[in-house]
């Protein structure tokens, strides 16, 4: 069995995200964690805390520094986090004179927190643009699908007409919202942490909160108390991503219900071969971002088990963090990589449609209520005549038009098609919704 679907050669068609896994594993750690030591050394030289020679020559020797990740397992299983070792090996980098100002007055949190800050920016700006472009599909294939009649079902049972143009809006409305929310989440989430030893920086008071503000104006993340015990801004940062995973799930799940063999309403995707049934198409881009968020979940609930940390470090709970995250932002990546082309391809069969609303010309009951309604007939009374309708073998407008009390054109009056024009309606409220942003 694979170690991790998101590494497998095996399953890389279907799990790898090339793109985001460039900000994630041991390389980028150890890239952001650098980072994060030079940009403490180039702030603490401005204030004035440690000697500006030292800072630059730290910036100058730590710019291309690669160190390789085999050099901090002894120390991390040592220590429990890698921070110990690598502030080791930079020290050997800068140079003994300069290196003693190296982390100072810093602590693990402090390096690993902003350094995570930073990897869920990067990550953050991949996941943007392609939850953007996701909606601009989908709300293309809306408009364009806006005339198409569909069965509304509830609880998996027939109910009233709409239209797949409205169907489609709806699969894009938690993506809207998601992607409404997602300034306000970046400010919530990504923030630098700054707090030395116990989070009150100690070592280095009163200077503490201006190397914070400092730093966080360097990397463009928010300022702020130290965090590294209210883990708010992982969790703030998981439930976004678990709502794209969600609201992707409900698109796939809708597109596995609606190409079933016995309906085949819309297909998209390309469709996979079973090995032993060459006539299947089985749906495996809806059914991986299922399984996708399926996983976003497992890790989202791994994340919310580290929340609660004792006191003022707890290390049996913050690894937590560090394998559960990576998880929820690759399955996010690459649902979003499956929705895409599914919302590319999708592909209505008309007449499997219209022969759905054939086959159910009961679907128009409500309808027909409340135009009895309208038309002086007690709700009570309407309701009974239209179960009598439904009950004959006739079809349901001639079966309703022999037992109303009220002369009406009822073919007219049951006309799915009316429904057309208040699908579209709700459609663009939905599609208003969104708040439009440079994408540049």
């Amino acid at each position: 069995m694979p170690v991790s679907l998101f590494s497998s050669t095996i399953h890389s068609g279907l799990f790898a995200d090339e793109e985001l896994m460039a900000f994630l594993g041991d390389a980028s750690d150890i890239a952001h964690m650098v980072a994060f030591e030079r940009a403490l050394a180039k702030v603490q030289g401005k204030l004035g805390i440690i000697p500006q020679e030292a800072a630059q020559q730290i910036l100058e020797k730590l710019q291309d520094a690669t160190i390789d990740p085999g050099k901090l397992t002894a120390g991390t299983r040592s220590a429990g986090v890698p921070v110990p070792a690598l502030v080791a090996e930079l020290r050997k980098v800068s140079g003994e004179e300069a290196g003693q100002w190296l982390h100072w007055g810093a602590t693990s949190h402090d390096v690993m927190d902003t350094a995570q800050a930073l990897q869920a920016k990067a990550c953050l700006a991949i996941l943007a643009v392609r939850l953007a472009v996701v909606i601009d599909t989908l709300e293309a294939q809306s408009k364009h699908n806006g005339d198409l009649l569909l069965a509304g079902r509830t609880r998996s049972q027939v109910s009233t007409p709409v239209t797949l143009g409205y169907r489609i809006a709806q699969w894009a409305h938690p993506l809207i919202d998601a992607e409404n929310a997602l300034p306000d989440m970046q400010r919530s989430a990504l923030k630098v942490q700054f707090g030395g030893a116990s989070g009150i920086n100690s070592a280095i008071a009163p200077n503490g909160s201006a190397v914070a503000d400092a730093l966080a104006e360097e990397f463009g993340l928010e300022a702020g108390p130290s965090w590294h015990v209210n883990r708010t801004p992982v969790l703030t940062l998981a439930a976004w991503l678990q709502q794209v995973c969600s609201g992707l799930a409900k698109m796939a799940g809708d597109l596995v219900l609606m190409g079933r063999t016995e309906s085949a309403e819309v297909a998209a995707g390309s469709g996979g071969g079973s090995s032993t049934m060459p006539q299947k198409a089985n749906p495996v881009q809806a059914e991986t971002i299922l399984v996708l968020n399926r996983i976003a979940i497992a890790a989202h609930a791994g994340l919310t088990a580290a929340a609660d940390p004792a006191e003022e470090r707890d290390g049996s709970k913050w690894p937590l963090e560090w394998m559960f995250l990576p998880q929820l932002i690759l399955a996010t990546g690459m649902a979003l990589c499956h929705a895409q082309e599914l919302a590319d391809t999708l592909k209505p069969d008309p007449d499997r449609l219209a022969a759905t609303l054939e086959a159910n010309p009961e679907i128009m009951a409500e309808t027909a209520s409340f135009v009895l309604a309208r038309n002086g007939v007690s709700r009570a009374q309407a309701k009974e005549l239209v179960a009598e309708a439904s009950r004959d073998d006739a079809p349901f407008a001639e079966a309703l038009a022999s037992i109303s009390p009220v002369e009406l054109d009822w073919q007219k009056a049951l006309d799915p098609k009316e429904v057309i024009a208040p699908a579209k309606e709700m459609s663009a409220r939905i599609f208003a919704k969104r708040v439009r942003r440079d994408r540049g």
